[in-house]
């Protein structure tokens, strides 16, 4: 009986250790991720998203990869322009696995092979400029840098999207000339702009004065032309009025005693002037006395 019980025991182990040797080897691969797994030593699969059952003791995952796309910050790389200027510069890769199989089993330590070649890739581009070309040209630089560390990681399973110039660091002194020469530049836009400000200043004054002398000449010729009109205006009124009596005139038929009254009223009126002689013809003067005594009479019926 205890024999008996030792061996239920003994199965009831063996059935629980094969249970949890089944259970560990059940490998559940996620969104995004990879696994590489070997059979006895040598490449079999690679797991993608789901539910696999590893073989105990004959498989084994050798490396669990990322498919996302990745970002390597490497520290800065002292690097010498065309013109013998030492720079440090620090780069930012962006790049995705697409391969987990070359990932693998292409290079030894990814990484560190990654950032090695970005190194001496950036020497070679740099070493080719000059230092304003290299300050400039970071798109070159990033183009160029892109275009050869994505081929050159092919092999290793690797693409990369992207390749940035995160900082460059000039030496001391050139900083120094360079923020100079930045303030200098600044000092002559500000005295451009200033000189530029000055001249529309003075433009917009002679611009008002100019208009101002021409509204000035405008309002003269407008009120020489007003008065010259008024002038011209009481003139005709007079020579109308002037013609207007002749015609009444002759509308009335008068006879020569009123045209000779008439010219002489004419001849007083013109006595009353500036002039200082005035011939009077005979006819009129004898009518000229004629009126003379009337008045008397006139006169005198009015004392008495």
């Amino acid at each position: 009986m205890p024999a008996q019980i030792f061996g239920y025991l003994g199965l009831a182990v063996l059935v629980l250790l094969v249970l949890i040797l089944v259970v560990s080897n059940i490998q559940v691969v996620q969104q995004s991720r990879a696994y590489v797994v070997e059979r006895l030593g040598a490449y079999s699969a690679t797991w993608g998203v789901g539910l696999h059952l590893k073989i105990p003791f004959i498989e084994r995952v050798v490396k669990k990869v990322s498919l996302k796309e990745q970002v390597a910050d490497f520290d800065p790389q002292p690097v010498i322009t065309k013109d013998n200027v030492t720079m440090q510069i620090d780069t930012v890769i962006y790049f995705q696995i697409t391969d987990p199989k070359l990932y693998t089993y292409g290079v030894e330590h990814p990484m560190n092979a990654i950032e090695n070649l970005t190194a001496t890739t950036l020497r070679n581009i740099i070493g080719d400029m000059e230092l304003d070309q290299s300050l400039t040209s970071r798109d070159v630089i990033n183009a160029k840098m892109r275009s050869i560390l994505d081929e050159a990681t092919d092999p290793w399973g690797i693409k990369v999207n992207r390749v940035e110039l995160k900082n460059i660091l000039p030496p001391k002194e050139i900083q120094n000339a360079m923020e100079k020469q930045m303030k200098a530049e600044r000092e002559r836009r500000e005295s451009i702009l200033q000189a530029e400000g000055t001249k529309q200043s003075q433009i917009l004054v002679a611009e008002g004065e100019k208009q101002s002398a021409v509204l000035r000449a405008e309002a003269e010729r407008e009120a020489a032309i007003l008065k010259a009109e008024g002038e011209a205006e009481a003139i005709r009124k007079v020579q109308q009025a002037l013609a207007d009596s002749i015609k009444m005139l002759n509308e009335a038929n008068p006879n020569d005693q009123v045209v000779k009254i008439k010219a002489l009223e004419a001849y007083e009126k013109a006595a009353d002037g500036q002039a200082t002689k005035i011939i009077i013809p005979s006819e009129i003067q004898s009518l000229a006395g004629l009126a003379a005594g009337f008045k008397g009479l006139l006169a005198d019926d009015g004392k008495a």
